[in-house]
């Protein structure tokens, strides 16, 4: 595997072949070196369903680097290397890659804050590698990575935050769904935790197609992420699919 290093950060030069999978393109942000080269190697064994894309030891090498690069999933080290962590989420963010943070600390207020700025999923340094490596193809794929707790105090702050918006404008947006979104949001309100393949197999339909699905109400209504769409959905009186 070929290798390009621009001012402390490294990025993978890839060529396409054909016939073959397109692996989680993963970049791995932190401060310290001999760590980072842990968390490659854990990911690179994981080929080809994941690779590295890049490293970089700096959050604001990071924002340059995943304009550039563009990584499917960013996994970010808070504590080493990011010194305005909640301003480089939301720019990370808009690359199109989901964000995954690796923290030490379990102060929940800081946890809530990364995932309302925009992060993915929060994963503890102390959890087995295997979580790590679940986490990045659960975001990937869409999905939230974060514990029961943190959703249901994230789904209060996100209401008050929004409580004063006006209606009129989202019952816009809602009605521009089709009806196949609409079962899909109305699905989603009556098993709110399940992942992708349950709730695909709920509807009848392909994990392809849901994403796809997914992917339109996020763009028409405005929102990032599952926890958000329940929020959204919720809010403007969408009742769930009995």
């Amino acid at each position: 595997m070929a290798y390009r290093y621009v001012g402390g950060v490294r990025t993978v030069l890839r060529g396409r072949g054909r016939g073959v999978a397109a692996a989680i393109r993963v970049m791995l942000v932190g401060e310290y070196r001999v760590a980072l080269l842990g968390l490659e190697k854990l990911i690179n064994e994981r080929r080809p369903a994941m690779e590295i894309a890049a490293t970089a030891t700096s959050c604001l090498l990071a924002c340059a680097l995943a304009a550039r690069v563009r990584p499917d999933v960013v996994v970010i080290d808070p504590e080493h290397g990011c010194d305005n962590v909640d301003s480089i989420i939301p720019t990370v963010v808009a690359t199109s890659a989901r964000v995954l943070m690796l923290v030490g600390q379990r102060d929940q207020s800081v946890r809530e804050s990364y995932v309302l700025r925009g992060a993915s999923g929060v994963v503890q340094k102390d959890e087995a590698p295997e979580t790590l490596l679940k986490a990045i193809e659960k975001v990937h794929c869409g999905e939230l990575w974060l514990d029961r707790s943190t959703i249901g105090k994230l789904f209060v702050e996100i209401s008050r935050r929004k409580q004063d918006a006006k209606a009129s404008p989202e019952q816009a947006r809602l009605a521009s769904l089709t009806q196949r979104e609409h079962d899909v949001v109305r699905k989603l309100l009556t098993v709110p935790g399940a992942d992708n393949k349950s709730l695909a197999t709920s509807l009848h339909i392909g994990e392809h197609t849901l994403r796809n699905h997914l992917s339109r109400i996020y763009d028409k209504l405005g929102v990032p992420n599952r926890l958000e769409l329940y929020v959204f959905a919720t809010r403007n009186g969408v009742t769930a699919q009995l």
